[in-house]
């Protein structure tokens, strides 16, 4: 995606690819407890599980998002108000879209109109919005707190660290006085705070990961065997009961956020700028339209899945799951573009130029009006 600056780092776009992939193949996996394939099977390779448990996606595209401003807002000035208005013309317009077909369908069902909206409305707050628009609400939040995190991390590179343990502190206690912390860490800004944070101090140190080849391999077989050990022991669903009082849930989002902070980093950083060949293209397309799949896929995923399961062919056995679960997802880009096209483009092209070059010790973010792009 080129932001409202002209930048356009397509590297950025495969991981936003990866992490929709990752979504996606999450709920097509598990329509529900028993199937297509169980919530109690285990992957024999433990990369596998990142797909067995690809709720991890948003994990990722959380990360991402953290270094990506990092690196979009690096020695600039930014006005704040321009700022937020961009946001808006990016994320609200397809979300309002989602929202209103959503109430369509609530309405087609019988279903009271009174409570969906009003779950719609505590969604500023909560992790209530449809269609995994609980996200949104948390991008939200991170986008209050970025102007204070960006100017922390500028005055003391380690300062996101601090912040990460307060995040660890905060769930602990929240442990300790509710007896489970899975509900705060997997649906609201106490949990995903840790990987803004880790995405922001991962592009400040991006230097000391670069063609580090041997460590990211090792980064990826241990993240793996963590997962791993995470689906085997009931993953998100079935960790003891939903939610969980495992203690894992204090740090969960502290290993993902210190995994997939590094991995972009390195990845951004040792490859050549522009990949070539078919797998990449796809990728790119897929992440350049992920934000419409990401959304829309909810409407239809579970039913394709039943229906390949029921009138093509079994897909029970992980694997097939799996390559149909990837077969499905390259068929749902051109989706992805049409919404992109017709619902977000639009707004896009209404974007303001809210950054420019900062002078030396320069406030990062400051209230001003704002420039035309």
């Amino acid at each position: 995606m080129r932001s409202s600056t002209g930048e356009h780092y397509p590297a950025l776009d495969h991981v936003r690819g990866l992490a929709a992939f990752l979504v996606f193949t999450w709920h097509f996996l598990h329509q529900s407890p028993e199937g297509p394939v169980p919530y109690v099977f285990v992957p024999a390779l433990p990369i596998f599980s990142l797909l067995d448990e690809g709720v991890t996606g948003v994990a990722l595209f959380m990360t991402l998002s953290g270094y990506l401003f990092a690196k979009l807002l690096d020695g600039k000035r930014v006005s704040y108000l321009p700022f937020f208005a961009n946001r808006a013309l990016r994320l609200l317009p397809l979300l309002l879209a989602v929202i209103a077909i959503e109430a369509c369908h609530v309405y087609v069902a019988g279903q009271a109109l009174g409570g969906y909206f009003t779950d719609v409305g505590k969604g500023l707050i909560f992790p209530t919005l449809p269609n995994g628009g609980w996200s949104i609400t948390v991008e939200a939040h991170f986008y209050i707190l970025l102007p204070f995190l960006l100017m922390a991390s500028r005055r003391f590179l380690f300062a996101p660290l601090l912040f990460i343990a307060a995040a660890i502190l905060l769930r602990w206690a929240l442990y300790v006085q509710l007896g489970e912390v899975q509900s705060a860490a997997a649906w609201t800004i106490v949990g995903h705070a840790d990987q803004f944070l880790a995405g922001i101090l991962a592009f400040r140190l991006r230097a000391h990961v670069k063609d580090r080849h041997w460590l990211a391999l090792a980064v990826l077989l241990a993240f793996s065997g963590f997962f791993w050990w995470f689906d085997a022991a009931g993953g998100f669903y079935q960790l003891e009961r939903y939610p969980s009082p495992h203690w894992i849930w204090i740090i969960l989002p502290t290993v993902e956020a210190a995994a997939y902070s590094f991995g972009i980093a390195y990845y951004d950083t040792s490859f050549p700028r522009k990949r070539t060949g078919l797998p990449f293209k796809m990728l790119e397309k897929a992440g350049a339209y992920s934000y419409s799949i990401y959304l829309l896929h909810l409407f239809f995923v579970m039913q394709l899945a039943a229906f390949i399961n029921t009138k093509i062919m079994g897909i029970s056995n992980f694997y097939i799951a799996c390559l149909w679960s990837l077969l499905c997802f390259l068929a749902t880009i051109p989706i992805g573009y049409l919404s992109y096209t017709c619902i977000e483009a639009p707004f896009l092209r209404l974007r303001i130029r809210y950054a420019e070059p900062a002078a030396a010790d320069p406030v990062l973010f400051k209230d001003r009006p704002a420039t035309a792009a």
